[in-house]
């Protein structure tokens, strides 16, 4: 397996900029995440990875081999990258063990190496039982499997899924999410994931880049992602995250985290180390974060808009007394009934000041 960087990669199509000035680096066996919205040049960056585009600027390497330069490209075939797509690309008149061995038998391996090996990559994603079945006879989870393992037949030194679990309902994404995390535990490949999904991305990856306008706008950890955005867009993309406007920032030297001001009460929550004092900043908070108070003076008033049974919880959407014009939302127990128009109590339990909005 190979690491990958990306060092000031840039892409334009027709002038318009694609992929601006982004710098990756991917360790040898990392799984990583490229999230971001539709048009944020997430599908650009592979195909530049995978040789299928040619770059305007910067350098792309697997290890230390310069594999794309602008006026210098490794053909796709010889950067001995594995692709896993969303729609599978089986051919439809081979048997899966065929589709398993075929790159092989076009690289020229012999035919018994070529039974070998796609045995064993069928037998890493379990599906060696059914060498012999044709792909119309398969469901969508198996035929996502037998990609898988006719790129791990190929032994790639790196391996890119484009959006692999697009095509499946919601209950078998699930399930291929552990087989994909069982995959990546098995081999140890360098992976680069290419979704929109975060909730993918988030149970997947080892770090994720998320991207907005053809650039990375944070890499980091899930967690960190989560809990520390580094950015509004990054804070409201990331976990369905709202973003409050505070006030009054102070350090809270008691348990060095700092005080806000939450429309007009006061709460303690986390700001990067050394965060100084600010009149005005700005809070990266959860629905999950926010709480009903047991009492009026822990609390900020605000007003319920309307109700959301989601089972296990109610989802409750209301806005701050002071500011009408701003949409929240906050989780309560599935027993708790709020009618349009009631007046709540709300707390904070955690939140993170943004660091570049104090």
């Amino acid at each position: 397996m190979a690491s990958i960087s990306l060092e000031r990669v840039s892409k334009a199509y027709d002038r318009k900029q694609v992929l601006d000035d982004v710098s990756l680096d991917v360790a040898e066996g990392e799984f990583v995440a490229i999230l971001g919205p539709s048009g944020c040049g997430k599908t650009t960056m592979l195909r530049l990875i995978a040789g299928f585009e040619q770059i305007d600027a910067g350098a792309i390497r697997f290890g230390r081999d310069v594999i794309a330069a602008p006026g210098r490209s490794v053909p796709p075939e010889k950067r001995n990258v594995g692709i896993v797509f969303q729609n599978y690309a089986l051919w439809p008149h081979m048997s899966v063990a065929e589709n398993v061995g075929y790159a092989l038998k076009v690289a020229g391996v012999s035919s018994e190496m070529r039974r070998r090996r796609s045995v064993e990559a069928l037998a890493t994603v379990d599906m060696d039982r059914l060498a012999d079945r044709s792909p119309a006879d398969l469901s969508g989870g198996q035929r996502q499997r037998v990609a898988l393992a006719r790129c791990l037949a190929a032994a790639p030194s790196v391996m890119l899924l484009d959006e692999p679990l697009a095509n499946l309902d919601v209950h078998l994404r699930a399930s291929m999410e552990r087989e994909f995390s069982e995959f990546h535990r098995r081999t140890g490949a360098t992976m680069i994931y290419i979704t929109h999904d975060q909730s993918e991305a988030m149970a997947l990856a080892d770090r994720i880049a998320v991207m907005d306008a053809g650039r990375i706008v944070q890499f980091a950890t899930p967690r960190d992602l989560y809990r520390e955005p580094e950015s509004e867009m990054v804070a409201r993309f990331i976990g369905n995250g709202l973003v409050l406007p505070v006030s009054d920032l102070r350090e809270d030297t008691r348990s060095g985290r700092v005080e806000v001001d939450v429309f007009g009460r006061r709460h303690t929550v986390r700001a990067r180390y050394g965060q100084p004092a600010a009149a005005a900043a700005r809070l990266s908070v959860h629905p999950d974060d926010l709480l009903l108070a047991g009492d009026e003076t822990s609390g900020f008033d605000a007003e319920v808009e309307c109700i959301i049974y989601r089972g296990s919880h109610v989802e409750v959407h209301f806005h701050p007394r002071r500011a009408p014009d701003l949409s929240l939302s906050l989780h309560a127990p599935h027993d708790r009934v709020f009618e349009p128009g009631a007046l709540i109590s709300v707390r904070v339990g955690d939140g993170w000041v943004l660091p570049g909005a104090a």
